[in-house]
């Protein structure tokens, strides 16, 4: 878990320091002080471009030197870092014990995973924000699925560049490229359906409670190498054509239905869709504290604004013990049901005002 987090010129943050406890960080505040900010920041912490998928550059604190810099320390002190220069403000740097190290080494450290309030239309967006989410899932459980993810998407590019080109491409030298998508194809899809496996497994165990029950579903390509192959090479002229490769894991959809109604989590009023993806998230966190090493790092930006009581105290007693949470809100009354200790902090315009925090 983080036991120190250090901001300089990141969003309204001129700079902040806060040390988190083990469990509840409860952050609260008037809309635009800064509190999912302070969640953005976290979510830097891990691989992919945070919980907003800004530009880096988008990040630098307006009237700021155009940098920023995110620090995060570990039990055991060890010490995570991330930001941007001035000079290249949309090239990420990493660092892991002060040593430069690539962003999907970020993994290895933390096991982060987020809810937004944009995250409840993610039953009725296009498939791509699903597989995003399934990613984000599968990650924490496996740190190298960042890594085969991002050689699949490079070869990918690699791919529909040379097919783009007038000049016809070499058959031998496209064969090697899509012989590289189907080595971390193939690995990136079962990482994910070992997820929604694991995940299905201890959602059959589950009884009903206040958050509806989703059955889980990988769907598209179902990760056969031989017939990948195939359509890859049979594919280069459609593909040519469509300007995008059509076949792949890429093209996978994670398939969400809500079990005591069985339909479609996207036929679901919004309401029973906020419901199944918390259930996902609170599913996942078990499965997190219970097989890996580190407990997950969750951020909930405005998760109980629209619970009722007895929600809100169901869900903060189903997260207790599952590692460190961190949640927003825009007054302490929400977060009134969080039993035993919390950090608890106030933001106002970028400052925060609490004893466990320096400005």
């Amino acid at each position: 878990m983080l036991v120190r987090l250090a901001l300089s010129d990141f969003r309204n943050h001129r700079d902040a320091v806060i040390e988190p406890g083990p469990g509840f960080v409860a952050l609260t505040g008037e809309n635009g002080a800064g509190k999912t900010n302070i969640l953005e920041a976290v979510s830097l912490l891990a691989p992919g471009r945070g919980l907003r998928r800004a530009p880096f550059s988008a990040m630098a604190r307006q009237g700021g030197p155009g940098g920023f810099g995110v620090a995060g320390t570990l039990i055991g002190d060890a010490t995570l870092g991330t930001g941007v220069q001035p000079q290249a403000p949309d090239r990420r740097l990493v660092r892991v014990n002060g040593a430069a190290a690539p962003a999907t080494a970020l993994a290895e450290w933390l096991a982060i995973l987020w809810l937004t309030p944009a995250m409840d239309r993610l039953f009725t967006e296009p498939a791509g924000e699903r597989r995003r989410f399934l990613d984000r899932l599968t990650l924490a459980l496996e740190p190298g699925h960042a890594t085969q993810a991002t050689r699949y998407e490079s070869a990918m590019r690699e791919r529909n560049r040379l097919l783009a080109d007038d000049a016809p491409a070499d058959p031998q030298w496209l064969a090697a490229i899509e012989a590289r998508m189907v080595e971390h194809g193939v690995a990136l899809d079962a990482a994910r359906r070992r997820t929604v496996a694991a995940l299905s497994a201890l959602l059959d165990d589950m009884s009903d409670g206040p958050f509806a029950r989703p059955a889980l579903m990988l769907e598209g390509w179902a990760g056969d190498a031989a017939l990948l192959t195939r359509e890859l090479a049979q594919g280069r002229a459609r593909d040519a054509a469509a300007g995008r490769t059509l076949v792949g894991p890429h093209r996978a959809d994670l398939s969400v239905t809500h079990r005591a109604k069985d339909q479609a989590a996207a036929l679901c009023s919004t309401g029973e869709q906020k419901a199944l993806l918390l259930s996902i998230v609170l599913a996942h966190a078990d499965l997190v504290a219970a097989t890996m090493p580190h407990p997950p790092v969750l951020l909930l930006d405005e998760v109980a604004a629209h619970l009722d009581p007895v929600r809100r105290a169901a869900l903060f007693a189903r997260l207790a013990g599952k590692g460190q949470v961190w949640m927003t809100g825009t007054e302490p009354a929400l977060f009134a049901e969080l039993a035993g200790e919390a950090v608890r902090l106030t933001l106002t315009d970028g400052r925060i005002e609490s004893d466990a925090a320096t400005r």
